[in-house]
């Protein structure tokens, strides 16, 4: 899955470094079902981002995640604070460009208001995250994509359905009362059926969507 001309920054001398883009995954630490690890958005934005041919920033394993709070495990920074990384972040560096690549939701809307102040200073930023239908969380589709990634933190065993009623049916209830009010066990869609080759399908594609998404945005950039 990782490109080989992907260069992890942490593992570079500053002398190694060509400073023209800098792909960054944000994930979260937040539960996701009895079965699949707390890390499980910021494995699936990093497996995402070494997908391109750059240089990739350690990722930022912490979002705005207060909808999972009552979790055992969770942690959040909450809205501001993530902004304030988000721009703080892209103000120290010296690359051209900056992609955000997120696997959690929750931030979706920090990482536009952070995009949007960057871009007011003149910085060339940009934000992407996968979009692949299916369940909203913890159910079938995120934990295929664990069994492609990491299957030893899978455990399926103890894999049981959440609520399975659509997102956008649920979503109110969900502002007011969070993902614990609405699905006890913090799962909305059911994981069975969930299977490593489909997870490979899914990665493969997303995979294809950024890189369009990058190749489209250098193209609108000259």
């Amino acid at each position: 899955m990782a490109s080989p001309g992907a260069s992890a920054l942490d593992e570079l001398t500053t002398l190694e470094v060509a400073d023209d883009l800098l792909v960054v995954p944000l994930g979260a630490t937040e539960q996701h079902g009895p079965h699949l690890p707390l890390g499980t958005d910021t494995i699936i934005a990093s497996a995402l981002a070494a997908s391109l041919d750059a240089v990739v920033a350690p990722a930022l394993p912490y979002g705005s995640s207060g909808e999972h709070a009552g979790f055992a495990g969770t942690l959040s920074i909450g809205r501001e604070a993530l902004i304030t990384v988000l721009v703080e972040l892209v103000r120290s560096s010296a690359f051209a460009r900056v992609v955000f690549v997120s696997g959690h939701g929750g931030n979706a809307e920090p990482l536009a208001a952070a995009v949007r102040r960057l871009r007011d200073e003149g910085h060339d930023v940009w934000a992407w995250s996968p979009a692949w239908g299916g369940d909203a969380h913890a159910g079938r589709t995120e934990t295929s994509l664990l069994l492609a990634l990491r299957p030893d933190l899978v455990r399926l065993e103890q894999a049981t359905a959440g609520v399975t009623a659509p997102l956008d049916v649920i979503a109110s209830r969900l502002r007011a009362v969070g993902v614990h009010g609405v699905s006890p066990n913090g799962v909305l869609g059911d994981p069975a059926g969930a299977s490593a080759a489909e997870g490979a399908a899914i990665l493969d594609k997303l995979a294809g969507d950024l890189q369009r998404a990058v190749d489209m945005w250098q193209v609108a950039r000259t």
